[in-house]
């Protein structure tokens, strides 16, 4: 349910946004001759990585987190049970294991996972990590002052919805057995053959009882991953990771973690932030940014200077910026309007107010174009790139607005591309040329996130975006589509108010499924009967572009995050 702003990336996530230890021999990744794709450097171990964020790495507790939160940097220090696979495209939006042995082993139904840890698993301390240590860092997540990370765990493991945590309830959960050191088994309400996705979350983290220390965990919170936190100054606004001398390469075929020092600066302006990685001078020549987009005035710059344009890297994250309608408000609750509208949009018009085509790709589906989501090309209301007033017109005469129809706009007025009035300026000005009067409703971003998810106070017609939590159409579709995640008081964020009974049947029958292909193709079939209903206006899907410094070598970006993956780079 991650929805980050522009500039970052998430997963959780991001997010989005989640590394091992072996035996006593303390090592990072051996000397070799692999090539990086940022340059022709060999990859060797040692120097210090800078990382220039925007947004602060806020609350560094595995439990308070959502996968997304800070781009790649939580995943240096919290290893969790299955992770990202950290391979370039599409085939980094793969589920593969971390701290255990495999992705997990469902019974008949999928109610039921079995997983068992690796061998030798230390913390930085040199202490074994066990599975009561796994059991403990996701209880503590339930403890309301340590809110905040993804909230799948509440609704899927029996017992979740009312149990408090361990500082309040010393019994623990029922629902997730640690029979021996290496085994941890979990109970859940339903069947959810997306389990191994989830498993990936900070919450998944192991952490020791006996070094808990509540609201201050983060400050040092104790790692399984390459890097340990030896500074964390307000808040995550500058943070210093060194290496973990009990990891070893030998039990993460994932993490590379080549630098000796992770230095992490955030509370930057983004123009600062991409002025410095373009000089890459000093310390900023082995400098990445994980939140900062190019804008486009940058990129055109960028795009015009060679040595400049070999130092972008560009991103693919699961996100969909749309139109949402709500068929409770008139005169939305025709469809033949809510198509009107649908061809109305001049795509065009929309992307060139996002930046360009080359940071805005145009979208006719809801799920994103990728294979990892079930992506299923359609076009229910084919209108060109540039729309198609006279279809519009047509339908509103149908409905009963031949002389034309006024409607209000609610956006956000925040400087973010996903709602801001630059794209509510190019949706008034498509409807007009279709008779289509907008007034529009800019808010400031908390009156306009509490307007939009409220059940009571959600306007009929509003821009909207969504990011998924893992590369799968499940954490895309169902918050969005599913009847029975209707919240009437609290945060909503089925818009549509959809609750059709075969929707709701068919979530239910992928989520059964442990194959991930055939759930992919089943949501992908989804999303087409459900895009019949026009309950939304798909627009486009973000592109990211992103400096890196002149001596970051090793670029490496998936589809999961669509960043940077900072555990693959090596400095020169």
């Amino acid at each position: 349910m991650r929805q980050p702003s522009v500039n970052r990336a998430r997963v959780a996530t991001v997010s989005l946004a989640l590394v091992v230890a072996a035996g006593a021999a303390a090592c990072g990744p051996e000397d070799n001759d692999a090539k990086g794709a940022g340059g022709d450097s060999e990859l060797r171990k040692g120097g210090t990585l800078t990382v220039l964020n925007a947004n602060a790495q806020e609350d560094f507790d595995p439990a308070r987190l959502y996968t997304s939160g800070g781009g790649n940097v939580p995943s240096l220090v919290f290893r969790t049970l299955t992770t990202r696979n950290r391979e370039n495209g599409a085939a980094g939006a793969k589920v593969v294991p971390d701290l255990a042995t495999d992705t997990g082993r469902p019974n008949k139904d999928a109610t039921v996972w079995t997983y068992t840890l690796k061998k030798g698993l230390t913390y930085e301390d040199g202490t074994p990590i066990t599975s009561a240590d796994i059991k403990y860092g996701i209880e503590r997540s339930f403890a309301a002052e340590l809110s905040g990370g993804a909230p799948y765990l509440r609704d899927w493991l029996i017992g979740g919805a009312a149990y408090q945590g361990p500082y309040k309830d010393k019994k623990g959960l029922d629902s997730i057995e640690t029979p021996d050191d290496l085994t941890i088994v979990f109970h859940l309400n339903k069947p959810e053959g997306e389990f191994p996705y989830l498993a990936t979350q900070t919450q998944f983290t192991p952490v020791p009882q006996a070094k808990d220390t509540g609201t201050k965990y983060e400050e040092h919170p104790v790692s399984s991953g390459p890097y340990k936190v030896v500074k964390n100054e307000n808040d995550g606004e500058r943070l210093i990771l060194e290496r973990n001398p009990h990891w070893s390469a030998s039990t993460d075929a994932e993490r590379k973690a080549y630098p000796d020092r992770i230095d992490v600066r955030s509370g930057l302006d983004s123009s600062v932030i991409n002025q410095r990685l373009s000089s890459s001078q000093g310390a900023d020549a082995a400098a990445v940014t994980t939140d900062t987009n190019l804008g486009p005035a940058e990129l055109a710059k960028v795009t015009g200077d060679k040595e400049l344009a070999a130092r972008v890297g560009t991103g693919h994250f699961g996100y969909t910026n749309y139109i949402a309608f709500n068929p409770k408000v008139k005169p939305f609750d025709d469809p033949k309007v809510r198509q009107a509208i649908s061809y109305a949009i001049d795509r065009t018009s929309v992307i060139n107010a996002a930046g360009g085509s080359s940071l805005a790709e145009a979208a006719t589906t809801y799920l994103p174009n990728q294979k990892s989501f079930g992506y299923t090309p359609y076009d229910h209301f084919p209108a060109g790139a540039s729309g198609d007033p006279a279809k519009a017109r047509e339908l509103l005469k149908k409905a009963g607005h031949g002389n034309g129809l006024t409607i209000t706009l609610t956006h956000s007025n925040d400087k973010d591309f996903e709602t801001s009035p630059e794209i509510a300026t190019a949706v008034q000005d498509a409807l007009k040329k279709a008779g289509i009067t907008v007034k529009l409703q800019g808010l400031e971003s908390n009156d306009y996130k509490d307007k939009i998810h409220g059940a009571k106070t959600e306007p009929g017609f509003f821009l909207a975006h969504w990011g998924a939590d893992w590369p799968s159409g499940g954490p895309f579709l169902a918050p969005i589509f599913d009847g029975r995640q209707i919240v009437e008081d609290g945060a909503n964020f089925n818009t549509g108010f959809l609750d059709d009974k075969a929707v709701n049947a068919e979530i239910d029958a992928i989520n059964k499924l442990t194959d991930l292909d055939e759930a992919a193709r089943r949501w992908g079939a989804l999303d087409k009967k459900i895009g019949e209903q026009a309950l939304t206006v798909p627009l486009f899907h973000p592109v990211y572009k992103r400096l890196y410094g002149n001596d970051v070598k090793n670029i490496v970006i998936s589809d999961w995050t669509g960043v940077l993956d900072i555990s693959q780079v090596a400095v020169k």
